[in-house]
C-alpha cells in the first residue's frame, strides 16, 4: 500500500502555526495578476510614447504653447486608443475561449471516454508521474493509484472533467478571467498618469527646451520607478527591469528628437 498523503489544508487549520513554521501564506501572492500587464503596459506606453512625441515636436521648432497642445492631444488620443484596444482585443480573447470551452463541453459529452483518455495524457503537466520503466516498483505503484483514483473522479464528473481540461488545454481558470472594461479602464487611467510628466512641464516653464528637460528628468524618473515596481511585482531582477526602460527610452527621444530636426531643416529649405 503507498503513503497516505496528507491533504489538510493546515493554512485554514492552524493559520498561527503555519506561519510560525516560517512557511509563506497564500495572502503574498499577488491578487488581480491578470491585470498587471494592463497596469505595467499603460504607465509605460503614457511615459514612452508622449515623451517621444514631445522629443520630436520640440526638435521640430515648436512653440511651448504648441507643444503643449500636441502633447495633451497626444495622451488623450493614445489613453482613448488604449482603452478601444485592450477592450476589443480582451473580449475577443474571452469570447474566442468561450466557444472553445462550449466545444470541449459538446466533446465531452459526445466523446466521454476520448477525453478522459486525454486527460490521463495531460496529467504530466500537473506533476502527476508517467509509469516509466525506470521507476522503482513502489514508485510505479503510488503513480498508478493516483492516475487510477484522478482518472475514477474525472470520469465520473463531467463538470470537474471540463474544468480541469480547460485549465489544461487553454490555461484558462475562472478566477483569473480578465474583464474587458476593466482592462480598457486600467489601461485608459495607467496612460493619461503616465503621460503626465511630458505634458505638465510645458504648462509650467516657457521655453520648449527648458520644458523638454524638466519633461525628461520627470520620465527618466518615472521609468525608473516602473521598472523597480516591475521588478518586485515578477520577483525579477529590480536594476535590470529599471535600467532596460530607461535605456530603450533614452534610444528612442533621440532618434524622435533628430528626426523633429531633420523635418524642421527639410521644411526650411
Amino acid at each position: 500500500m503507498p503513503a497516505e498523503v496528507d491533504t489538510t489544508d493546515k493554512s485554514s487549520q492552524g493559520g498561527e502555526e503555519y506561519k510560525q513554521e516560517g512557511r509563506p501564506s497564500s495572502q503574498e501572492h499577488l491578487t488581480s495578476r491578470q491585470y498587471c500587464r494592463d497596469l505595467i503596459l499603460g504607465v509605460n506606453d503614457g511615459l514612452v510614447s508622449t515623451f517621444l512625441l514631445v522629443a520630436g515636436v520640440v526638435g521640430g521648432g515648436m512653440s511651448n504653447t504648441d507643444v503643449l497642445l500636441t502633447s495633451v492631444s497626444g495622451a488623450i488620443a493614445g489613453a482613448i486608443s488604449m482603452f478601444a484596444g485592450e477592450y476589443v482585443a480582451t473580449k475577443s480573447q474571452n469570447e474566442v475561449m468561450t466557444g472553445e470551452i462550449k466545444r470541449e463541453a459538446e466533446h465531452i459529452r459526445k466523446y466521454h471516454a476520448e477525453e478522459v483518455q486525454e486527460l490521463t495524457q495531460l496529467f504530466t503537466q500537473i506533476g502527476i508521474p508517467r509509469l516509466d520503466d525506470d521507476q522503482s516498483a513502489r514508485s510505479r505503484a503510488q503513480a498508478r493509484n493516483l492516475r487510477r483514483l484522478l482518472t475514477g473522479y474525472y470520469a465520473s464528473n463531467q463538470a470537474a472533467l471540463l474544468q480541469i481540461m480547460v485549465a489544461l488545454e487553454f490555461g484558462v481558470i475562472s478566477d483569473e478571467v480578465r474583464s474587458p472594461i476593466q482592462a480598457g479602464l486600467i489601461s485608459f487611467c495607467t496612460f493619461i498618469l503616465g503621460a503626465m510628466p511630458s505634458v505638465v512641464p510645458f504648462a509650467i516653464v516657457d521655453d520648449p527646451k527648458t520644458g523638454l528637460i524638466v519633461s525628461a528628468a520627470a520620465c527618466g524618473l518615472c521609468l525608473f520607478m516602473v521598472g523597480v515596481i516591475k521588478g518586485f511585482a515578477t520577483r525579477g531582477n529590480v536594476w535590470t527591469c529599471a535600467l532596460e526602460n530607461l535605456v530603450i527610452t533614452s534610444i528612442g527621444s533621440g532618434v524622435s528628437y533628430s528626426i523633429g530636426i531633420g523635418f524642421q531643416k527639410l521644411i526650411e529649405t
